[in-house]
């Protein structure tokens, strides 16, 4: 009975909200609005934690990268300006050394692998693609979590003895092989050929990623051995300012330079100042506890090897996203507060409007109190009036929340993820605040006078 008397309440009230269909749709832009914002803003917040979690994996975990950067002075030497400017500091960049140096003299390292980077163009069958030809160790594919679609990694033999074998990534087979098995076929960088002896699978990766942490896709890139490279491409370290200034002693009337054993062009050698022989080095300590302490360590072993100059930079990537993912997680609460203030906001426009309706209406509820309809039965009614204009107003924010969120990722390539979470929270608020801002104008529709009310 108790219940049948309410349903009737709620009647009432769907009939009142079908009969100003315009008016409910205004009252509930709020709720809509609202509810739309919420999700967008938390799955715009979840897509950038999920991409900083996917950048801490693709850099490993308890990793320090050191590059090369413009020459600074250090001021650690004392003595004045005058010593100084008179004295000519030099400097062979990153170079294989460093790297035994670091393995062999710091107890807290546990992996360091050299890198080294070059463009280059790849051919096959008169098809050509630019890579990235990158010469590095086994090490390199643990550190970053890179694994094989097929094929196998690279053996100490071929290493040390290099020899022409490279790992292809996924961009690269798919223009070259993408309807046959690339493992022991043979692809062209530059004027040597190497045989594949496999393929990285493909890792996603966004332009946010930053090659300064140490995150960059494999996808374009062809891996070989770092001694291969070093012998048969390039090795910076053999390209000094002394050796250059041979340059009319060594070369023919083609305009080749022999240095260090290799042909290398003028332009070539004039286009490229970079001295370092390793594009960066990897390092991975045992435990997180020693990232700072052992950065700290390297940078001054490198700084004294280095002749006192800062030709050289250490970052810790796992510490940099750390950070900035608090940072994102900082600007998400403050999203989702901004979003959640707007449906309060909405809720007051529902207050409001009810409010309003309980002046426009005085007569009906002046005649349902002296018919028989008691205070519990009117506040029900405008409750159940305001609660089903927010409900329905949450129901239509999801979609078109959902809608807006697949629109931003579409148009700014900004990965979002919704989650079942987002939603519930969006709709159970909704839901609450519909019921809080109505209760007031319900209880007000509840203390008119009947007799008062046909009177108006």
């Amino acid at each position: 009975m108790i219940i049948n008397k309410y349903l009737h309440d709620i009647g009432i009230a769907i009939e009142s909200i079908i009969t100003n269909k315009v008016k409910s749709l205004l009252t509930a832009l709020g709720i809509i609005f609202g509810v739309a914002a919420v999700i967008s803003m938390m799955a715009i917040g979840n897509g950038a934690e999920q991409e900083i979690l996917e950048q801490i994996k693709m850099v490993g975990v308890n990793n320090i990268v050191v590059t090369p950067s413009e020459l600074t002075v250090s001021d650690n030497n004392s003595g004045n300006s005058e010593d100084k400017t008179s004295t000519k500091k030099f400097s062979k960049g990153l170079s294989l050394l460093d790297v035994d140096a670091i393995r062999a003299i710091i107890p807290s390292v546990d992996k360091v692998c050299p890198v080294v980077s070059f463009n280059y163009s790849a051919m096959v069958d008169g098809k050509s693609k630019p890579i990235v030809l990158e010469g590095t160790n086994q090490t390199y594919f643990e550190l970053f979590n890179i694994n094989l679609q097929s094929g196998q990694l690279f053996n100490q033999f071929q290493d040390q003895a290099g020899q022409p074998v490279c790992i292809i990534g996924d961009n690269v087979r798919e223009v070259f092989f993408k309807q046959d098995n690339p493992i022991g076929k043979y692809i062209k960088c530059g004027k040597i050929w190497l045989q594949i002896i496999g393929v990285a699978e493909r890792r996603d990766f966004t332009a946010s990623a930053s090659d300064e942490m140490g995150i960059s896709s494999s996808d374009n890139k062809i891996f070989v051995p770092i001694q291969t490279l070093l012998l048969r491409f390039k090795d910076r370290s053999l390209i000094r300012a002394d050796e250059v200034e041979k340059v009319n002693s060594n070369k023919g009337g083609n305009g080749i330079v022999i240095i260090g054993g290799m042909e290398q062009s003028e332009d070539e050698i004039d286009s490229d100042p970079n001295i370092n022989q390793l594009s960066k080095i990897i390092v991975q300590v045992k435990e997180t506890e020693q990232l700072s302490a052992t950065a700290n360590i390297i940078k001054k072993m490198l700084l004294r090897r280095h002749s006192d100059l800062y030709d050289f930079e250490v970052t810790i990537p796992e510490l940099l996203l750390k950070q900035q993912q608090r940072t994102k997680n900082i600007f998400n609460v403050v999203l989702g507060a901004i979003a959640g203030i707007s449906l309060i906001v909405g809720g007051i426009g529902i207050m409001n409007i009810m409010l309003a309706s309980v002046l426009e209406r005085i007569r009906e509820i002046g005649l349902r109190l002296s018919i028989g309809a008691s205070k519990k039965d009117i506040i029900a009614q405008f409750l159940a009036e305001s609660t089903l204009i927010s409900v329905s107003g949450g129901i239509i924010g999801i979609l078109f929340g959902i809608a807006l969120t697949k629109t931003i990722t579409a148009i700014f390539d900004i990965k979002t993820i919704i989650s079942f979470f987002s939603i519930f929270v969006a709709f159970g608020v909704s839901a609450i605040v519909g019921i809080s801002f109505g209760y007031l104008p319900a209880k007000q529709a509840a203390e008119k006078d009947p007799i008062e009310s046909l009177r108006q």
